[in-house]
């Protein structure tokens, strides 16, 4: 189906005092980042947030979701959390918090201008 733009415009407002997070289309869903790590997916315009330990004690009792067949399990946060600014970004800073940076990729870009 697709996530609309203006739910994602409406989840970054909201989030706007948690820092720096930022939104990345991708495959016509997208990707929801802070300080450059992936912590969200916003797919079918719905908001999965990563799973961490921290996280599950900050949401209790959680829904759990599958963003997109294949992907690993996701809190699913359900849109009339999303009103809540404060938890949101709290929410969103204990995930960004309790996850690894980002690999560098490390391969050699090759010259295929043969």
């Amino acid at each position: 189906m697709g996530s609309k733009q203006t739910t994602v415009d409406f989840i970054l407002e909201q989030v706007a005092e948690a820092g720096a997070v930022s939104a990345k289309k991708m495959f016509g869903e997208f990707g929801i980042f802070y300080d450059g790590k992936m912590i969200a997916l916003v797919c079918d315009d719905q908001l999965f947030v990563k799973v961490t330990s921290p996280a599950q004690k900050f949401l209790g009792n959680a829904n759990m979701g599958i963003p997109y067949p294949g992907a690993k399990p996701c809190f699913l946060i359900s849109g009339d959390r999303w009103d809540d600014r404060e938890w949101m970004s709290e929410l969103f800073r204990i995930t960004a918090k309790n996850l690894p940076a980002p690999q560098k990729n490390t391969r050699k870009k090759t010259d295929r201008s043969d």
